[in-house]
């Protein structure tokens, strides 16, 4: 069965792209008894404060007609910005040879974070390279990532 994220994803990705911009990620956290949705655009030359407003009228105005949220909700567009999350295999791709954090759903070696270097990606499987060693994480155990912001 698709997430909530997945769903929304199919339903808005071209109205996003339309307004000129990629659907870099979705993500729904629920907060008491509201959920908090949240989109974030990109844009090959970075992402304004316009952008987010067109894309948020487009997306409010789809969400109110195809109604696929049945709980009270707000919705927020942003820039991914230069921590930017992680959410598919492509994205993944683009940050070889930077450093990334993944924290995993299940442990592996007793741990469930882990900060290293993208060294590469083989189908379904990341390789990081964490003090110096190789570890090889599954995509499908990936609850949350993102890239590590150097200043």
């Amino acid at each position: 069965m698709a997430t909530l994220e997945q769903k929304l994803t199919e339903l808005l990705q071209g109205s996003v792209e339309d307004l000129g911009c990629e659907l870099w990620g979705i993500e729904c956290q629920r907060t008491g008894r509201f959920m908090t949705v949240r989109l974030f655009i990109d844009k090959e030359n970075g992402v304004g404060i316009e952008d987010c407003a067109d894309v948020s009228r487009q997306v409010s105005a789809i969400l109110d007609v195809e109604d696929p949220i049945t709980d009270k909700y707000n919705l927020e567009v942003s820039s991914p910005g230069l921590d930017r999350p992680l959410f598919t295999l492509s994205q993944y791709e683009r940050y070889i040879g930077k450093e990334i954090c993944v924290h995993l759903r299940i442990p592996v070696a007793d741990r469930r974070k882990w900060q290293g270097v993208l060294e590469k990606l083989d189908n379904d499987m990341l390789t990081l390279i964490v003090d110096n060693q190789p570890q090889t994480l599954v995509f499908g155990n990936i609850q949350k990532a993102n890239v590590v912001a150097k200043f």
